[in-house]
């Protein structure tokens, strides 16, 4: 019987042609070149669309005005943007209308151009600059006009491309370079940890805009409406912030980044916001964040120590915390160090526990993250720990916090393996930490500390122990050998020991004997 041959997903084969790009430019630079022409895609397949509904509709006249396709939240495309064009010329060389770099780039501005809700989202004569080469180019054109974009309405296909695109650049990139991304699964948990179901969501260092995205995602699995929240966020590197605008809008995700990239403690895009939700995975350990008396008096520190400058951790901590709404809530990544540091940290860590505002302190497994390989730690911190009523969708909760307690949750025995040397959080462990997390906050009765992965600690408990937010100081470590009797087990091993050599020295003896009895002496 024949094999049958594994028929590649619309990810792996666009993939695959991609990586033809290999030697012609860095996988750091093509990254934007493919996800560059996936979204000229889309949005010409969304154009063409539109353009015939109006055309059935008898409105034929009206298919070259940009505010009938608008209105329906589609970007209108002059002639020359249109996918056609560009793939009717793809092949054409020395041809009167330019190259296939000049006019993808000439497509791409004239899109941004007659769209306002893309300004500053597309790349600048990208392609031009970087001196592709014109089959690879041509090739790669070929293979994405394969890709029907909104062939299937029940499935984000391009979304999904776009997201399979941004995991495999980070994989490649490796460490210090893939920082644009956070695994699908750690945002999927936040998600899944703070509920944001309506409100202000807000992400300081939003990168390709993961965080927005699976945010959404979580309003329509649980039937919430996704126009009932607001999107900011703010991204430090501009190709980067391009990158976040167009991942939102092939989604049709309207989101406030900000008028340009700026470096969120030197240029705050949004001074004056309050955030219901703010989900973040910031720069770990950011060393000379600021200068020696520079931010000093930022308001972002009132009440608090200015943190210190060698590293920006808590930096990142006070930011969101100054932008927490009344009720808000943040659940965000950091580095390990800023459960335990001194000096500043220590004295910022004091205050933010006597102010109940820690909520919950998780450890991540090592190995699932692209850029590094240690273990991290989520934190959630909640503005209003007292009882109340939150809308969650289509239900109401009764939130009875534990206003002065602290959940610490140790996940380092969790995940499944993903692409070979990674690690994941499979749907359904994300669905029981949730569980943990939200019946711990809901109800006292129904929760109980588990050894070796939770524990449910008074702020007394951590006083006690100097404000540390180590979990494996309060979450209970099983010793499987705890009813051993040491002493008798120690002497059983030494007696053990001594009978092995004394067999050893006995049969040495009688090979002695026999060599002996031969007439040799040993």
């Amino acid at each position: 019987m024949a094999k049958q041959e594994k028929t590649k997903s619309i990810e792996e084969t666009l993939w695959q042609a991609c990586d033809k790009l290999r030697g012609s430019v860095e996988s750091s630079e093509y990254k934007h070149v493919v996800l560059g022409l996936i979204f000229l895609k889309f949005a010409s397949d969304k154009f063409e669309e539109r353009k015939k509904e109006l055309i059935e509709e008898g409105k034929e006249k009206y298919v070259e005005m940009k505010d009938f396709y608008n209105m329906k939240n589609v970007f209108f495309l002059n002639e020359k943007s249109r996918w056609e064009y560009i793939k009717k010329y793809a092949k054409v060389e020395n041809d009167e209308v330019g190259t296939n770099a000049t006019r993808i780039d000439t497509a791409l501005h004239n899109i941004e151009k007659n769209n306002p809700a893309l300004k500053g989202a597309l790349p600048d004569n990208y392609f031009s600059r970087l001196g592709l080469d014109k089959t690879k180019l041509a090739s790669l054109i070929d293979q994405i006009s394969e890709i029907n974009t909104i062939a299937d309405k029940q499935n984000d296909i391009v979304g999904r491309v776009y997201e399979y695109f941004l995991a495999k650049f980070a994989i490649k990139e490796g460490k210090g370079k893939g920082e644009f991304y956070t695994p699908k699964s750690i945002v999927n948990l936040i998600a899944e940890l703070i509920e944001p179901y309506q409100g202000i969501i807000y992400d300081p260092a939003c990168g390709s805009g993961g965080m927005f995205v699976q945010s959404v995602k979580f309003i329509e699995n649980h039937h919430g409406n996704k126009k009932e929240v607001s999107v900011y966020g703010q991204e430090y590197t501009n190709t980067t912030y391009k990158l976040a605008k167009m991942n939102l809008a092939i989604r049709g995700i309207a989101a406030n980044l900000g008028e340009k990239a700026a470096d969120t403690f030197g240029a705050d895009q949004h001074p004056d916001l309050k955030a219901d939700f703010i989900m973040a995975n910031p720069p770990f350990n950011q060393k000379d964040w600021r200068g020696e008396n520079e931010l000093t008096d930022d308001p972002r520190w009132r009440g608090y120590d200015v943190p210190p400058k060698s590293n920006a951790n808590y930096g990142w901590i006070l930011n969101m915390v100054s932008k927490l709404s009344d009720n808000g809530v943040a659940g965000f990544i950091l580095a390990n160090g800023a459960l335990s540091g001194g000096g500043e940290e220590y004295k910022i860590r004091k205050k933010l526990i006597e102010n109940n505002l820690v909520e919950a302190i998780v450890i991540l497994p090592q190995k699932m993250f692209y850029t590094t390989d240690i273990s991290v730690t989520l934190w959630i911190l909640n503005n209003n720990k007292t009882e109340k009523t939150v809308n969650k969708g289509t239900e109401t909760r009764e939130y009875r916090f534990r206003e002065s307690e602290i959940l610490f949750m140790d996940l380092r025995q969790k995940g499944e393996p993903f692409e070979k040397k990674y690690i994941q959080f499979s749907n359904t462990q994300i669905e029981d930490i949730a569980n943990t997390f939200h019946t711990w906050q809901t109800n006292e009765e129904a929760y109980e500390n588990i050894p070796e992965y939770c524990y449910s600690a008074t702020k007394e408990e951590v006083i006690k122990k100097d404000y540390s937010l180590v979990p494996s100081k309060y979450v209970e470590f099983v010793n499987q050998d705890e009813n051993l009797d040491f002493d008798t087990k120690m002497t059983g091993l030494q007696t053990e020991l001594k009978d092995l050599l004394a067999q050893e020295e006995a049969s040495k003896t009688d090979l002695q004997n026999v060599f002996k009895s031969l007439g040799y002496e040993l």
